[in-house]
């Protein structure tokens, strides 16, 4: 694949920096409607640009330090989900303001006896006139506490087979009925949370897609939500990547032992095997079309290597990895000097998850199994 960018006199970054100089600080509003959130997708709300035209934009829009909105359910899960499926009433109501960020949203997915066995889900939606009555328990909903919308899965047929009857709905995270309790994981943070619903009124509009038709539009979703999990970062494509571990133990004056070496060495070659991969997906994924099996074959070799590279450093930090504001060379002397943020003290607690949220590793790999070697299909 050739890497190689237009230069500054391509007319697509010309364009992009024309728009940037008439709008120097840009709302969020203007560059959703710019079509700079999600350039790939088609008018009104994309460009339609090809994978290039992508990387130029977001070169541009990095160069003049602006940043797209923060709602990553919103735009990467449930925006292509209603694209796909959603009645142009739906669109109208629901992209503008999930693209632009005015209006958050999270996942009502999992639950207590349904997390890598989704479509075990007993939540329950029942049809009362021009509402659907929701009751039961989802958990590990990120920011349900501060969203606007949820997409929500229910079962509106309790006889059908397991992946049947199940419906995929938009709900209104401030309904009557519903109670949100938050989960504090080992970070100390609130971003996890457990929803109760309670004979919840969902108007009969906010269902996506047909009746009983919730488990097609589910694996949308969950397919992109593998992709965008699966950046360069190694949080979740958030956070230090292997590069930034191997750069601050260069500047630290090296690697302490030839054991310590190695395990570098090895998190350097997962970290630039995954570059590559993703630049292969980048035709086939950015470009519009729905992402398949490979996104599972990255997200399964991304969320290990994350946890790779936090293993290393919090080794290399020893008994200072204990502490908050440390990095991989703290107490190494001179160089061993507090971090300016918490980034990889909160990498070495939040690591483990990696291997579970979004689709634990084990299904990754039955997906692989199953749509890529072609072996039988699990029992």
């Amino acid at each position: 694949m050739d890497l190689g960018l237009p230069g500054d006199d391509d007319p697509r970054r010309r364009n992009v920096r024309e728009w940037l100089a008439q709008h120097p600080n840009p709302t969020a509003r203007q560059l959703a409607e710019a079509g700079y959130v999600v350039p790939h997708w088609s008018p009104p709300y994309g460009l339609d640009a090809d994978p290039l035209t992508q990387l130029v934009i977001d070169e541009e829009l990095k160069r003049a330090g602006v940043r797209r909105p923060v709602n990553p359910i919103g735009i990467g899960w449930a925006g292509p989900t209603l694209l796909y499926a959603g009645s142009e009433e739906q669109k109208e109501r629901w992209i503008w303001p999930l693209l632009s960020g005015e209006e958050f949203w999270c996942q009502l997915f999992s639950e207590p006896g349904a997390g890598s066995d989704l479509a075990s889900l007993t939540t329950r939606a029942e049809r009362d006139g021009d509402h659907y009555v929701v009751n039961g328990q989802k958990v590990w909903t990120s920011y349900a506490h501060i969203a606007r919308w949820g997409i929500l899965l229910a079962r509106t047929d309790p006889i059908a087979a397991k992946h049947r009857g199940i419906s995929y709905f938009v709900c209104p995270m401030d309904a009557p009925g519903i109670e949100i309790r938050p989960l504090i994981d080992m970070t100390g943070e609130h971003a996890f949370n457990e929803v109760f619903f309670t004979d919840v009124r969902i108007p009969a509009d906010h269902l996506v897609g047909s009746e009983h038709g919730g488990w097609e539009l589910a694996k949308v979703t969950l397919g992109n939500e593998r992709v965008s999990l699966s950046g360069e970062g190694a949080l979740w494509g958030m956070g230090p990547t292997a590069d930034d571990l191997v750069a601050t133990v260069r500047a630290a004056g090296g690697a302490p032992d030839v054991s310590s070496r190695d395990r570098l060495v090895d998190v350097f070659v997962e970290g630039q095997i995954l570059r590559v991969l993703r630049l292969r997906m980048v035709s086939a994924v950015l470009a519009g079309r729905a992402p398949g099996a490979e996104a599972s074959v990255r997200k399964a070799i991304a969320d290990a290597h994350g946890q790779h590279v936090m293993d290393v450093a919090r080794d290399l930090a020893g008994a200072h990895g204990m502490l908050q504001g440390t990095g991989p060379v703290a107490g190494w002397g001179a160089h061993g000097a507090a971090t300016p943020d918490n980034t990889w003290a909160r990498g070495f607690l939040f690591a483990p998850a990696l291997t579970v949220g979004g689709g634990t590793s084990e299904v990754q790999r039955n997906i692989v199994a199953e749509k890529v070697l072609g072996l039988p299909r699990d029992p």
